[in-house]
């Protein structure tokens, strides 16, 4: 019992008599809302380095503080949490940002030292300043906490690491103000982030198809400033993407978390309950075959004359069959009419 982790987790129940038993103080911890380690809390961790980040976890869910003693040892002791496979790491990051105070847990693995060693990418999000007519909030690190702050309990997991990875190439590209009119800029940070969060998703063995949303979420997250100026068949397009409401539900946590205006998320919004899935991905006009039909050959021009059809006609500027195919002929001797 006493090489148990926590104090909390090792009380015990009689089946014969249903009392709870108690050798290590627990229930006194669980009143008083204290993680403490039994015994040695050096010699707890020793048997499973990653029973710090639980302490994390445990302590950010349910509110508690963590021992002195405890927290100590956990800051001493933080170097060595590479000993642990990634995968179990990865797990238990994730349930600490899905389990309804990511927050709390992320605040945690700052000051217990562990977020360095875990995710050096995030640590270096502090103190790198933001325009402020943007960002009126902070700096990036506490953007990024204001964000996982609103994900609640039962947030899927890939919106979850794509919320706290949507911003990770800022620190990289941030460059501060030139001239007196200038002001902060992250250019190419959308690029430059995708390619850290692929880095950080194969790190800690994350599966293909979750890595492939991870980045989604985190290429197209400023996309969503240019929804007002999109074209109907754009925005169609956009809102076709694979999983679509963890894309608009990561850019409302992001307005709040920044300007606090919702004009383009109520855009989205608007448009997706008004809009018939029939419209937004309608049976095409036009097929291959139809193109193959004209005398066409499969290539890369083909598949610009197929994709400029569709475009008309998520456009509304096409409404037929005989329409798409005047209009194929019409892209197939002038290369220059379409993209």
């Amino acid at each position: 019992m006493k090489r148990r982790d926590f104090t909390i987790n090792a009380l015990l129940l009689d089946p014969e008599t249903n009392e709870i038993l108690d050798f290590v103080g627990g229930r006194e911890d669980l009143e008083a809302g204290i993680i403490r380690a039994i015994g040695d809390p050096a010699a707890r961790f020793g048997e499973d380095k990653l029973r710090m980040v639980r302490a994390v976890r445990f302590a950010a869910r349910f509110g508690y503080a963590i021992e002195p003693a405890t927290l100590k040892a956990i800051q001493k002791l933080a170097p060595e949490i590479d000993q642990i496979s990634m995968e179990r790491l990865r797990d238990e990051l994730t349930k600490i940002l899905t389990e309804g105070a990511a927050r709390r847990g992320f605040e945690l693995l700052d000051q217990t030292g562990l977020l360095i060693y875990l995710l050096p990418e995030i640590a270096k999000m502090k103190g790198v300043e933001q325009p402020p007519q943007f960002h009126p909030e902070g700096d990036v690190w506490i953007h990024t906490l204001m964000m996982i702050g609103g994900l609640p309990a039962g947030s899927s997991p890939t919106l979850a690491w794509g919320v706290l990875l949507h911003d990770v190439g800022k620190p990289p590209t941030f460059a501060p103000p030139a001239g007196p009119n200038g002001r902060i800029r992250f250019d190419r940070h959308v690029e430059v982030g995708v390619k850290m969060a692929e880095q950080i998703c194969r790190r800690f063995r994350f599966s293909n198809e979750d890595t492939e949303q991870i980045l989604a979420l985190v290429t197209n997250h400023m996309k969503f400033k240019d929804v007002p100026r999109m074209k109907p068949a754009t925005l169609k397009r956009f809102v076709r993407v694979d999983k679509f409401g963890e894309h608009l539900e990561l850019h409302r946590l992001d307005s709040l978390a920044s300007h606090g205006k919702l004009d383009n998320y109520e855009l989205v919004s608007r448009f997706i309950a008004e809009t018939s899935p029939e419209q937004v991905r309608p049976v095409r006009l036009l097929t291959g075959d139809d193109l193959i039909a004209l005398g066409l050959k499969p290539g890369p021009r083909f598949k610009a004359i197929l994709y400029n059809v569709e475009e008309a006609q998520l456009d509304g500027t096409i409404h037929t069959h005989e329409e798409a195919v005047r209009l194929a002929q019409t892209l197939a001797v002038n290369p220059a009419l379409g993209i």
